[in-house]
């Protein structure tokens, strides 16, 4: 790979903004498939920053070998090992590459639990303990997927990561406080009639400093307060699987019907723990330079005019005490030309087919976000 200095503003942006690195701190730079070039790029911001960066190299067909039969008895041992060095890292910067999203989809379904259940305590120090980010990097595959040329694709990511997140903040705010706020969510559209609340469960902000790309404002409902039903218009991969087409029942914050082109993984994955038939999460999304699924939910949860829903395990910071090795973030897209949809807060209309329609929150839409 040629010298591209969007990798150095990229790097730099990454060690400065997101995890805003500082004099004498440690920072685990966790990379995946991803060119050398990055790499370095990232090791030599951190240094520039004053901090001490550490290096985890991975690749996808050596963790499908290990997965593949993984043991109770090395899986504990691993985790062991991985959470002690994550307690020495005051930051985490995970670049995560790969030509086959579906590269664990013929893992044993057992054997995937094991790994999540027995790395999990190294995720929740890593969520809960350190600055982090996460990125995903462009690959042929998810040119592919985005129906885009390599190339195009490629300028595309840079574009979309090099987003001026600061640009989101007074939109963001605004929102934070309307959701603060806010009991009762309503949200109709093709497919889903959803009513929950989210009273007394604190709304984040997302501006760039975990996820890149970013842009949502997120919250939980109310552990057993869901009703109604939800489709999911845009394709989603979980454990290595294609789904799409997801619907969703509830009755008192249970899923008690699913169904998708995949109905019967579906179901496993949401009868993994008692939690997984919960919600522990509600977002929206508003990234101005996302428009379409691209089977990527780090690209895919921040599409403009969107939102998304999760089943599984609820973040500390909103939290409705919901408990989960499952995080799956599923969502739909309200834009018109995806069937539009409405969503209210106790009864007043916040957003029309993906468009905010209060004054002080129309700074989050795409024509105010652009550059």
């Amino acid at each position: 790979m040629l010298a591209d200095p969007r990798l150095d503003k990229l790097a730099a942006n990454l060690a400065g903004y997101s995890v805003a690195l500082k004099p004498g701190e440690k920072v685990l730079i966790d990379v995946f498939d991803i060119p050398p070039e990055m790499t370095v790029a990232l090791i030599r911001a951190a240094r520039a920053l004053g901090a001490i960066p550490f290096v985890n190299l991975n690749q996808a067909r050596i963790s499908r070998e290990l997965a593949r039969e993984a043991r109770e008895d090395q899986y504990a041992l691993l985790a062991g090992l991985e959470l002690a060095r994550m307690k020495k890292m005051d930051a985490y910067i995970a670049v995560r590459g790969g030509h086959n999203i579906s590269e664990m989809s013929d893992v044993p379904d057992d054997r995937i639990k094991l790994v999540a259940r027995k790395m999990k305590p190294v995720l929740d120090h890593r969520v809960k303990k350190t600055r982090w980010c996460v990125l995903r990097w462009p690959t042929p595959s998810m040119s592919q997927l985005a129906g885009m040329s390599t190339e195009q694709f490629e300028n595309f990511f840079f574009d979309v990561c090099g987003l001026d997140h600061s640009r989101m903040q007074p939109g963001m705010r605004a929102l934070k406080a309307l959701m603060d706020s806010t009991d009762k969510v309503e949200i109709k559209g093709p497919e889903t009639d959803l009513r929950f609340s989210v009273k007394n469960i604190p709304a984040i902000l997302c501006g760039g400093s975990h996820n890149i790309p970013d842009g949502e404002v997120f919250t939980a409902p109310v552990r057993n307060s869901v009703q109604g039903h939800v489709t999911f218009n845009a394709p989603s991969v979980y454990q290595g699987v294609s789904f799409d087409g997801v619907r969703l029942e509830f009755k008192d914050g249970r899923i008690v019907h699913a169904t998708s082109n995949q109905t019967d993984k579906l179901v496993k994955i949401l009868d993994s723990d008692p939690g997984a038939r919960y919600i522990g999460e509600f977002s929206l999304a508003f990234n101005p330079y996302i428009l379409h699924p691209i089977r990527d939910i780090l690209f895919d949860e921040k599409i403009c005019g969107s939102f998304h829903f999760t089943p599984g395990q609820a973040y500390e910071q909103a939290d409705n005490g919901n408990r989960s090795q499952v995080h799956w973030d599923l969502v739909s897209i309200q834009r018109p030309e995806y069937g539009g949809g409405t969503i209210h807060f106790d009864g007043k209309l916040i957003r029309a087919d993906g468009l905010f329609i209060p004054k002080a929150l129309c700074a989050l839409n795409p024509e105010n976000l652009r550059s």
